[in-house]
């Protein structure tokens, strides 16, 4: 009877979670949405489960998933960093410490750093110079670029329920380009091309009761709409709802020998049509995680691999551990992610 309860109330609220912003944002075009670099997975652990990570905790880098999921971490800090082999040849690094100070009486804080390095372009411009018979002039070398930064905290109000929240501030540059020709061919007007927004993201996590299971929410990048040139748009916006249990709850083994993590996101984002993200990790020992997820609803995205390791040094939750996934994308190749994450 308490499973069915359980099992009827996550049901109920991942209805109320899906209607909601449908109805928000009905009226909203599709694919209407900017600064998209946002919403690229950057930890390693979580692609390899498709990103399924609304309902999980214990890390900082839960901050680019539910803020609330750093409320709990064992340590007195947590560090992860790492980077994203993206298509295009474009990397995506990012870095997230979270500090636990007074052993959690205060909450948790948290700081969260995401760069996008694009590489070297060539600038042009269009001209009808007869000088130039391809149509175009070079204006030579650019880098655009793109960060964020942010800062979060996270508390649990209680042994079952916690709350966590971001505030980050991102910019983007596509370098500066000549706008206007002089009628010998050359460029006589230059304007720089950048944008910034203050966004936040939103989290709470809750423990069911029932063995491990754990339902969590979440909300991020929610801003104001911002102009660029002569267009408006808005962050990608994007509402999950997610579960998440020890599998080997359910039966007699050693649980610190095996354990067998499903979990499973529902989401819907601004520019996008609805996902369903499902992943899974078996951990041997609390040394070694295989994992494997799939994304229902994408264009590119499908399956995902991903391993780690793990090395626990005391019970104070000191430790060291890297992780690595494999993210076939369509068309475009593979995506490859390494990350690390100590905790001291």
């Amino acid at each position: 009877m308490k499973m069915r309860t359980v099992l009827f109330g996550a049901a109920a609220v991942v209805v109320a979670m899906l209607g909601t912003p449908a109805v928000l944002v009905a009226q909203q075009k599709l694919a209407q949405a900017g600064m998209k670099w946002l919403t690229v997975g950057t930890d390693a652990r979580a692609s390899g489960m498709a990103g399924a990570m609304t309902a999980l905790e214990g890390y900082s880098s839960a901050m680019f998933y539910n803020p609330a999921g750093m409320a709990r971490i064992e340590s007195g800090a947590n560090v992860c960093f790492g980077t994203t082999l993206w298509i295009a040849q474009i990397n995506h690094s990012y870095a997230t410490l979270a500090i636990r100070p007074g052993k959690g009486d205060w909450g948790v804080f948290g700081i969260s750093v995401q760069g996008v390095d694009y590489g070297d372009l060539i600038g042009t411009i269009g001209t009808s110079n007869p000088a130039y018979p391809g149509g175009y002039i070079e204006t030579g070398k650019f880098n655009p670029t793109a960060w964020m930064f942010g800062i979060g905290y996270a508390h649990a109000l209680s042994e079952k329920f916690s709350v966590g929240g971001n505030v980050k501030y991102a910019k983007q540059s596509l370098g500066g380009g000549y706008t206007a020709l002089a009628s010998t061919g050359e460029a006589t007007a230059f304007k720089n091309y950048s944008i910034d927004v203050l966004a936040f993201d939103l989290g709470v996590l809750y423990h069911t009761g029932f063995k491990s299971l754990a339902f969590g929410m979440s909300v991020r990048n929610f801003s104001r709409e911002i102009r660029y040139i002569q267009e408006n748009f808005q962050l990608p916006l994007s509402f999950r709802i997610g579960l998440a249990m020890n599998m080997m709850d359910l039966f007699d083994v050693n649980r610190d020998e095996h354990a067998l993590l499903l979990t499973i996101d529902a989401e819907h984002p601004r520019d996008f049509p609805e996902l369903v993200r499902v992943g899974g990790e078996y951990t041997l020992f609390k040394l070694v995680a295989l994992r494997a997820g799939f994304v229902s609803g994408s264009t590119e995205e499908g399956v995902s691999l991903g391993i780690g390791a793990v090395k626990q040094y005391n019970d104070d939750g000191n430790m060291l551990g890297v992780d690595y996934a494999y993210t076939p994308f369509g068309v475009f190749g593979a995506v490859h992610r390494f990350s690390f994450q100590i905790s001291f």
